[in-house]
């Protein structure tokens, strides 16, 4: 025995063509056959794995050479001929075997193929099938090029090869629909009664010839079959359907009326067969002579499970007949009846639409939504309520004619060019989702016989385009007609079926999204009839619910109408009121409408862009987006380094308090002699670069910091230096002074003053807040810093005259606007003993005592500050202030509820929003203490800042619609240190000039305001921690026990792993 069974893998992609997969296949095989002598047992060991739970060990594939030598056999003289017994009774080893067996020695017959397969699982007709179809698929492959079968083995995708046989493409057509013998009035439903549509209008005069409209509907739950049974004549003069009287006088009388006629679920019996109604209102009263008036009313009403729309021609045409004739002509013999349809429609044979569409939807997420612009969304617990929105347009008459004028050029029906527009439209919406799926109304009424009958027709299919972003406007549409195209083929497959086909989809989501189109002579909010001499105008009524609601069934649907008459179209959007707000849909009309001038009518030629190049924002909002930009201001002196601009305050305030610690204070002048020698400022008049690092830091975490930045010496003192590994130059900064903390005489500060620094030199670098991955130094600017803290000042956040807690730990940035911008603009600055920011006692009282007007810290600590107030009733130790700064986390609403109830007179509440990276601050905004809103916005741009929000083509994103943030100019750093690799990716260009990416969500709302909603990426900040989520997996994925994990953030206070 010497034979080895080996696993096969391959991955196909279905663009390839035959010829690239044969070279795949090829390369694949040769590189199997090198590592073949490795026995099976071995692979399966190396992969902890066991025979019995191989799927693919039950699928095999074979390939037989019949060599000559072995074609005979001499034993003693006697010649023996080998001898195939091809009617042997095979025993299956596998579930699916394919063999082929290729003859040299044949003349007729050199190659063939044989399936063995498992009787536990194939019968021998599916075999017969399935063998049919590789025999289909190989005359694809190979007939003669002048077989219309042929393929093109070197450009046609795999795709397009077809399993469907002839005969199964044509097996609908091949249908006769006739009235059946011998029939008892009861058959299994029709699978489209499954699928509800709204009805318009009914005429109840016609009951007896149409049996539809009284035939009842039964479950048959030991069949777990629908039942439908015509009801007989006699049934039928007891009442089968009815005709009430009523009258009105007001509107809100009639509107009461027509919406229990919508809604009341017991004016039917689907049990009796009670599936119409007749309603007649009377104005003012019921008529004595029964007279109708031009005020009177007929609600003629059907239950949806046996009336579809096109029934309504039907119906009218029977009804004037009946009306002037007074009966109605049938030829019960030969005519076809509802049931009858119902019968053959069981028997029809399904299987090349079965094979069609369960290829569609392959690998497609059918309970998957699409994720549009909702405003809320519903629980899994909720149930839908029916109500609805309704949003209509015309597209106008130049609009229309390029629409229609572009489908005839180009040989495409118009529905199929607005399912190409309807596809861009939800691929923008859906912020670049390239897999979608939306459910298509289908008139099933496909053969003439059918077009009388009343009844429900409609059939519900899923229409699957998977679209890449790069297709220009023609790719798509040659690639929506071919869907389309296909699916309308297999059309008749009831929806039931094909969800059938996919048991592990508990809601099929694509039910939620809709799209229809539909051409008529009329328009069908007013269709005029003559019945006898008098002209009826036939309604159809939507049930208002107030001026701005209707019913509606999905949750989103597009209606494009073509009205032949005038030759023009209009466009209807749909949506539910559980998902979408009114002006939520109305923005959406709007940027469909915008979608098809772009397509239609613009001067730049839209066709043969990429359709991730249209764009959705409208003209307005991109005005809005340029005034939110309009941030230009000039200040009073040109932006320096920042060691001068303390220098300069010092020449105009020498004697003003700077610092205050405790009792201690030094004056500006005083401060500048100190600073000359030690500190922050000490560093940046030294022409050197400040980079502060956290004592908090465990060791390993300081030393790799010093190593990154290539630091030649570090400041410490006592409690800092033995944080440091061995190695590294230390200064301890209390060897420069002496025991009353004086400075050294032996100093020569005059030296300074031949250091030249200029305001493009580093200031700082700093490191992100990062607890987890490697820390990224960033690197910032004197100009930058400087014009930063210069529009913090224009927009009063803090001012000269401002005394500012210092509040900030050392490893984030914002000390640095605490302590260098309060000395840059002539600021006083209070600072605290170590652990102060926490000890709320102390605080409170230095806070009181030091009269101070300028805080900030993080949501989180300010609010638990003020509930320490509120408490311990202290509210007086913040009177003094004047501005309130929230930073570094969500703006808290508990927060300002804290605010409002402690009550604190002339002083403002700032929400600041930025990034290590963008320097301090990148927005503000003015919070409204009062308003009851339920998230506070992140604001505006500082001034000469400048914000875009960007999708991940880098187009602007629409109000409303969450996009990336990229900022530039004032707060942008110059990189990170030694990483250029990391500043390709986070500094973009984009109209010629350089942004920041952010990787934070945002959306901009009607007034310009913009409104944080998390990171793009797995980062998450907590407790002013950067945090990567997935380096905490990686971490407890190496522990052997864990073989899955998730972490995640739990409301604002710690993290949760699932393992």
């Amino acid at each position: 025995m010497f034979v080895s069974t080996l696993p096969y893998r391959v991955q196909l992609d279905s663009h390839w063509s035959f010829d690239e997969v044969v070279k795949y296949v090829q390369e694949k095989c040769l590189s199997i056959l090198e590592h073949s002598h490795y026995p099976l047992q071995h692979i399966l060991a190396n992969l902890h794995l066991t025979q019995s739970n191989l799927g693919f060990l039950e699928t095999m594939f074979d390939f037989i050479t019949i060599s000559e030598e072995v074609n005979g056999l001499c034993l003693n003289g006697v010649n023996l001929e080998q001898v195939w017994l091809n009617e042997l009774y095979d025993m299956a080893k596998f579930d699916f075997s394919l063999t082929f067996i290729y003859n040299p020695l044949s003349d007729d017959n050199q190659l063939s193929c044989s399936f063995v397969c498992s009787r536990d699982l194939f019968n021998r007709t599916t075999l017969t099938i399935i063998g049919r179809r590789i025999q289909y698929v190989l005359e694809q492959l190979f007939s003669s090029k002048s077989s219309s079968k042929c393929m093109d083995l070197y450009c046609t995708s795999i795709s397009k090869v077809d399993l469907i046989l002839l005969e199964e493409v044509e097996e609908r057509q091949a249908i006769m629909f006739h009235r059946l013998q011998n029939m008892i009035n009861e058959a299994p439903a029709s699978f489209t009664q499954c699928r509800i549509c709204k009805l318009r209008h009914a005429l109840g005069l016609i009951v007896t010839k149409h049996e539809s409209l009284h035939t009842s509907l039964i479950y048959d739950s030991n069949k777990n079959l629908l039942l439908q049974r015509v009801v007989t004549q006699q049934d039928i003069n007891n009442g089968m359907f009815t005709i009430t009287e009523s009258s009105y006088e007001t509107d809100e009388q009639l509107k009461t009326i027509i919406e229990n006629e919508k809604c009341n679920p017991e004016l039917f019996d689907l049990a009796q067969g009670l599936v119409f109604r007749c309603h007649i209102i009377y104005y003012k009263q019921i008529s004595p002579n029964n007279i109708l008036s031009d005020k009177d009313i007929i609600i003629f009403n059907f239950h949806h499970a046996f009336f579809d729309y096109p029934s309504m021609n039907s119906f009218l045409h029977d009804l004037v007949q009946a009306y002037k004739t007074g009966q109605l002509t049938t030829d019960n013999a030969i005519t076809l009846r509802y049931v009858d349809y119902a019968v053959v429609e069981q028997q029809m044979s399904m299987t090349g639409a079965s094979m069609f569409w369960l290829d569609t939807l392959y690998d497609c997420h059918l309970d998957q939504s699409l994720s549009l612009p909702y405003d809320r969304y519903r629980l899994s617990s909720e149930h839908r309520t029916g109500r609805g929105t309704s949003i209509s347009f015309d597209f106008g008459q130049d609009l229309s004619h390029h629409f229609l004028t572009y489908a005839s050029s180009n040989n495409i029906s118009l529905e199929q060019l607005a399912f190409a527009i309807y596809f861009i439209f939800l691929f923008k919406l859906t912020n670049g989702q390239t897999g979608l799926c939306i459910a298509m109304n289908i008139n099933h009424r496909y053969r003439d016989e059918l077009k009388s009958i009343i009844g429900l027709f409609e059939n519900v299919i899923p229409l699957r385009c998977q679209l890449y972003q790069h297709w220009s406007f023609h790719y798509l549409l040659n690639y929506v007609q071919e869907i389309t195209i296909n699916s309308m083929k297999y059309s008749y497959f009831p929806l039931q079926r094909i969800l059938n086909q996919h048991p592990n989809v508990s809601k099929a989501a694509f039910l939620d999204i809709s799209f229809q189109f539909l051409s008529s002579m009329a328009r069908s909010d007013n269709k005029l009839i003559m019945i006898g001499d008098s002209q009826v105008s036939s309604i159809p009524i939507t049930m208002n619910i107030n001026d701005n609601e209707i019913t509606n069934k999905y949750d989103f649907s597009l209606l494009i109408q073509h009205d032949l008459n005038i030759n023009q179209l209009s466009c209807t959007i749909n949506a539910s009121l559980d998902l979408f707000n009114v002006e939520t849909i109305d923005k959406i009309s709007q940027r469909f409408h915008s979608i098809l001038k772009q397509l239609f009518t613009s001067v730049e030629d839209q066709m043969n862009k990429s359709v991730y190049e249209i764009s959705l924002t409208l003209p307005n909002e991109r005005l809005l987006m340029q005034s939110m930009n309009n941030t230009q201001v000039s200040f009073p002196s040109p932006l320096t380094c920042i060691h001068h601009e303390f220098v300069y305050q010092v020449t105009k305030h020498p004697q003003k308090l700077a610092v205050e610690l405790d009792e201690k204070s030094l004056t500006y002048a005083e401060l500048l002699h100190y600073v000359q020698v030690i500190g922050i400022m000490a560093i940046e008049m030294a022409g050197g670069v400040y980079c502060p690092l956290s004592p908090r830091d465990p060791q390993h975490r300081l030393h790799a910091l010093t190593q990154q930045t290539h630091s030649r010496l570090v400041l410490v003192h006592w409690l800092t230096k033995s944080k440091l590994n061995d190695g590294i130059f230390l200064i301890d900064i209390e060897s420069i002074l002496n025991i009353n903390n004086n400075v050294k005489n032996d100093v020569n500060v005059n030296r300074l003053s031949s250091i030249i620094v200029i305001r493009d030199n580093l200031a700082y670098i700093i490191f992100t807040s990062g607890s987890t991955g490697i820390p990224k130094a960033i690197k910032v600017r004197h100009v930058t810093f400087a014009g930063c803290i210069n529009s913090l000042v224009d927009s009063n956040i803090f001012n000269k005259n401002d005394t500012v807690v210092r509040m900030a730990r050392w490893s984030f940035d914002v000390h640095l606007q605490e302590i260098r911008g309060s000395l840059m603009i002539g600021a006083m600055l209070v600072l605290l003993h170590p652990n102060g920011t926490v000890d709320f006692d102390y605080l409170s009282h230095i806070l009181y005592t030091k009269e101070v007007t300028n805080m900030q810290s993080v949501t989180s600590l300010l609010r638990s500050f003020f509930i320490f107030l509120e408490q311990y009733d202290k509210a007086n130790a913040i009177k003094h202030l004047r501005s309130i700064c929230c930073a570094g986390e969500p703006y808290s609403v508990k927060f300002r509820i804290l605010i409002v109830n402690i009550g604190i007179p002339h002083c403002t509440v700032w929400n600041l929003y930025g990034s290590t990276e963008i320097t301090l601050v990148s927005t503000y905004h003015l919070v409204d203490i009062k308003s009851n809103s339920a998230s506070i916005s992140v604001g505006k741009s500082l001034p000469n800042d400048q914000s875009l929000l960007l999708n991940k083509f880098l187009q602007i994103t629409p109000i409303s619609q969450k996009g990336e943030l990229f900022t530039r100019y004032v707060g942008v750093f110059a990189g990170y240190l030694g990483n250029e690799n990391l500043n390709t990716k986070a500094l973009i260009e984009t109209n010629g000039e350089l942004f920041y990416r952010v990787v934070d969500l945002i959306h901009m709302d009607e007034n310009g305001l913009l409104h944080y909603h998390g990171r793009k990426d797995h980062q998450i900040k907590l407790h002013e921690q950067r945090i990567e989520l997935g380096e905490i997996e990686r971490c407890l994925l190496n522990i052997p026990s864990i073989s899955t994990c998730v972490v995640m953030k739990w409301n604002d206070d710690y993290l949760v792993a699932y393992i």
